[in-house]
This record gives C-alpha cells, structure tokens and sequence, in this order.
C-alpha cells in the first residue's frame, strides 16, 4: 500500500463527510503521529488537513457540548470541536460577564472579584492570552468579541503561561484573566481558566455561577450576537491593548524581590558569567519556549539548553505532563554534559507546572517544594509558615515542626491556598505547582525555575545534594502518584467511591506482607489514611480528568510499591477497573 493510500485509508476511517459530530478527528491525527513516528512521508500534509476538519468544527459547532461545562480545580477542561469550540466558549465568556453585571447590587461578588464596580471591571479590563494548543488565537477572538461588545478592555498577551498572565492581571491592575489552556492534559484538549483580580484561581462560589450560567445559555440555544466583531482584526480593535507579558512578570518578581529574597537580574547574571553550570530547559513545544530564552538571554547561551522548543501542537504524540518518562530527554542531555552544577526541568504547555532534575536524581514538587520552603526560611533568612496541598508529601511538615512554623494543608487545589497567600513562605502541590510568598497567588513554573537557579548559587550544590543535605537532617519520605481512567464521574463516581468509607480509624490493611492500622483519617479531599508507621495513602476524584487518583507516601522506597499496590486493590474491591 502506498503511502497517500494509507493516509486515505485512515481519513476514511475516521472522518464521515459532512458530519463533525460523527467523526473522530483526534484519534486520527493521533493515527497520523504514528505513522509519521514510523517514518512515513506526507504526514505534514495529512495533520494540516485534519486540523482544517477540527477547525470548521470549532467554527461551525452548534450541538451542545459532549460532557456539561464543568469548572474543577482548575477551570474547564473538554475535547477541541466537540466540548471547547466558538460557541460554547462564547457562552462561557457571556457567563463570566453576567457575573460582572450583578457586582453593583450583589456586593458580596464585588468582594470575592476584587472588583468595586461593573464600570470599573470594564474598565481595568481582562487579560487574555492562550497556550499553543490548535486554534488558541481563533478561541480567543471569541473571547475579545463578547467582552468587547461587553464594554470591556482587552488587554491581550497572545501565547503566553499561566504564571506570566497571572502577574500580567496584578502589574496591570487588570479586573481579572480569561487563559485558553487545558494545561497538561493531552493534545485533542481545550481549557478555559478564569482568575479574579488578585491573579489567583477563582472562589469555588464563583465558579460554581459560571457553570450555572454557562448550562442556562447553552440549553437556551446560546447564539453569537456580535460575527460582525470576530475577524482576524479583532485585536487591533481600539479597546485590545497588546503588551509584553513577560516584562510584567519581571517586574512582579522585581519589585517584590525583598518580600522572598529571590534576585532575578542578580541571579541570571551570576549564571551567565559562570561556566560550571549548565540549564537544559524540556518545553514539551508549550508557551514557554517563547519565554525561557528571554529569561537568559543575552548572557545566558553556551549553557541554556532548550529541548522541544519549535511549535507543534501534537506535542510530537506524547502527553505533555512533567512525568519521569518525558524528563528523560533532559537527564541524558545533562549527562553529555562536563559542568560541575547542572539544572534539569520539563515544563508544561501552559507553564505552571514544573519538575526537575540534576542528570542524577529526579526532584518532583513533592521534594521540591518543601526544598523551596528550607531555602527561604535558612538561606534568605525568611520566617513564615508553608502550605502544600494534603495530597502532597510529609517531608514539609517534619520541616515546618523542626522550625517551629506553621503548616496549612487543604485539600487539592491552588485556589485552596487563597488564606493563606502572604503569609506562606512557599505554596505547592505535589502535581508539580509552586509559588512563593510576594508572587502570585497562581502555580508559576517560571518563579520554581528561578528558586532553583538561586538554590544551587547560594548553596554551592546540585539540587539532588540539597535535598539529600535535608532529608539526612529532617528524615526520608518517598511519595507516588497514579490513577486509573473511569467511565463515570459526578455523583455516580462519588457515590462508588463512598464504599470505601469501612476504613475508618482503627481499621486493618494489609500493606505488603504486614497488616497495619489506620492512626489517622483525613476527608477534606477524599480519604487519606495515614497509617501508625507514619506511612500513608489517599484516593480521591480527579477534578480536571475522568480519572480516580490515588496518592502514597512511605517511609522507606520499597515501602512506597506495597502502598501502590494496596490503593489498586482498594478500587478494584468497590468495583472499579485497574
């Protein structure tokens, strides 16, 4: 079979002519990265004209979405064409603005939007920006368009991260942030993230009306009153503002430099002139690779290394997530390399995740964060509390009681930090997300970047020997994450997952080869049983994926299997595949 032949053969597998709801577009497009993976010619050519069948969709979508606008964690996740196109994006949009409608008479909105006015919500406008997920800037004139023909400015970034949009609302004293982004989740995803004014993830009491009204307009038959608006010109319309969003994210960091002691011109400086260090930076094609050289430049060139830092919204075929299998392009890119200090990090699409590694031990945010946390309070000389999510690793708490600090531990989720923010020292989550105290309130890569950078000139070593340096003083924890797909959410999921409300305090799990008792039950999030042996494990819902998701920490690295293993034989028990 020639090759045009089997590339016709899979468009006609998967594409029915006529009918986008029928078709199924990214399991072809996933089908085209194969073969090009295989070496086959003219895939180029094929993705170009599968994306044209997911961009008519995006356009000409009129059906409602295939899984209802839900707002989780994070904002609202869906498939590119069938949940995120024009028109549902719209409707989420006018949602949004109906919110800012009511802020005159409903004050305790004004309270929770950092707003005093709709007029002046109107005026201080809305960041906006995107991933470089297929179809960012169309989704985004639908955007503009709602909120221009609202009355609004638009103060537009265009690509950019989550993290330098965040700072982008508070530098530019912006009402509040709308970022086209999914974040980590695979290629065929769309997302949408709304922060208020503050540049942290919005109140639950707020998303939770976003996702009320954006029901009500779709089941209404939510129609585009403003075509006339949406152009390629729509942002060279008098109320788009378009300015450099990396520059506010330099002068947030800048201007609060004494409030977390980090030192960003002293520090790319300093590496600069050094030639015993070296960065290599995994992009994984997202946003931040318009970023990171910029970050450097000009000192920073023989020893910056960026890895998959060209455009390529298929994220050439993998999930682009800070996981240990795409951080190996990173550790083998280090170990080519002859300098005595080395930093590793992958980065995802939308920039507020990060994971590292120094070419020999790989440092998720569970060592990290409360790595960050140590460097603040003993080498800045700063004195505060931490906060990381309950899902995340002890080894902060052994800290935050060694020093006499403070711990604040929520469920998953940034904006769960919100009580918190300037008065925590660091603020992180084991899926990768940190900020620090003077930041914004919102999951920054970029400023994990920098502490880590700071971390290695101030202390003389790698990153692996820091944490090694803390763990021998406040002891070993050896955390892990899985999860499993499932075929029901909501109420349905939660209703499953409430059979595993027999372990309670004082219950018996085998772990390994020995029983071992529930000390401790935590249910803010889920079901967290920490064991007397200080070892521990949680089950709880994914808010952003149709995944259940489990979480373990033990004490001693075989310890952490057992545990594995025994949260996989607790969801097979109430009836869940593993």
């Amino acid at each position: 079979m020639t090759v045009p032949e089997q590339l016709e053969k899979l468009f006609n597998q998967y594409v029915i002519t006529g009918n986008h709801a029928e078709s199924d577009y990214f399991t072809l497009i996933k089908e085209i990265i194969k073969e090009r993976e295989k070496g086959m010619g003219d895939c180029q050519q094929a993705l170009n004209k599968a994306y044209d069948f997911v961009r008519d969709e995006i356009v000409t979508n009129c059906n409602l979405p295939l899984q209802e606008i839900t707002f989780g964690t994070s904002g609202w996740r869906g498939q590119l064409g069938k949940d995120i196109y024009a028109r549902s994006v719209a409707a989420v949009t006018t949602a949004i603005v109906q919110i800012y409608e009511k802020v005159d008479e409903k004050k305790e909105l004004a309270a929770l939007l950092g707003v005093e006015s709709f007029s002046s919500a109107k005026t201080k406008g809305c960041v906006l920006g995107f991933d470089n997920r297929f179809g960012g800037s169309l989704l985004a004139s639908h955007v503009a368009a709602v909120l221009l023909d609202a009355g609004f400015v638009v103060h537009y970034a265009g690509e950019s991260t989550t993290g330098v949009l965040s700072a982008a609302v508070i530098k530019n004293k912006a009402a509040f942030s709308i970022n086209l982004t999914p974040s980590h989740n695979p290629l065929e995803y769309g997302g949408y993230k709304f922060n208020a004014a503050d540049g942290g993830p919005a109140e639950t009491a707020i998303t939770t009306q976003i996702t009320t009204n954006a029901r009500a307009l779709i089941a209404a038959g939510f129609k585009e009153s403003f075509n006339e608006l949406i152009s390629e010109d729509i942002f060279d319309h008098s109320k788009v503002k378009r300015f450099d969003s990396l520059s506010t994210w330099r002068n947030l960091v800048h201007n609060n430099r004494t409030m977390h002691g980090l030192n960003l011109d002293t520090s790319v400086a300093e590496f600069g002139k050094r030639d015993d260090i070296v960065i290599v930076i995994d992009c994984v094609h997202g946003a931040s690779r318009l970023h990171i050289r910029k970050l450097f430049d000009p000192d920073a060139k023989a020893n910056l290394t960026v890895l998959r830092g060209d455009s390529d919204v298929t994220f050439g075929g993998v999930s682009p997530e800070p996981s240990s299998e795409n951080m190996l392009g990173v550790g083998k890119t280090i170990k080519e390399r002859k300098e005595k200090f080395s930093i590793g990090a992958i980065i995802d699409p939308d920039g507020d995740r990060i994971r590292f590694t120094d070419g020999n031990i790989e440092i998720s945010m569970n060592q990290f964060g409360a790595m960050a946390y140590h460097f603040l309070h003993e080498y800045k000389g700063k004195n505060g509390m931490v906060a990381k999510t309950v899902a995340t690793s002890n080894l902060a708490n052994s800290l935050s009681s060694a020093f006499g600090e403070e711990l604040f531990e929520p469920a998953v989720g940034f904006k769960n930090f919100k009580p918190v923010m300037g008065k925590a020292l660091v603020c992180f989550e084991e899926s990768d997300g940190i900020t620090v105290i003077g930041h914004t309130p919102e999951k920054d890569a970029y400023i994990g970047l920098l502490t880590a950078l700071e971390m290695v000139l101030s202390t003389g070593m790698n990153l692996g020997d820091y944490l090694q340096k803390i763990e021998k003083e406040f002891g070993e924890f050896y955390p892990e994450r899985d999860g499993i797909k499932v075929q029901i959410q909501g109420d349905p999921l939660l209703h499953v997952l409430e059979k595993l409300s027999k372990y309670v305090v004082g219950a018996q799990v085998k772990i390994g080869k020995e029983i071992r008792t529930i000390k401790e039950l935590i249910t803010i999030d889920g079901r967290k049983m920490v064991f007397e042996d200080g070892s521990w494990l949680m089950i709880r819902p994914s808010g952003t994926e149709p995944k259940v998701r489990f979480y373990v920490e033990s004490r001693t690295p075989e310890g952490t299997q057992d545990l594995v293993v025994a949260a996989k034989a607790m969801l097979i028990e109430i009836g869940l595949d593993v």
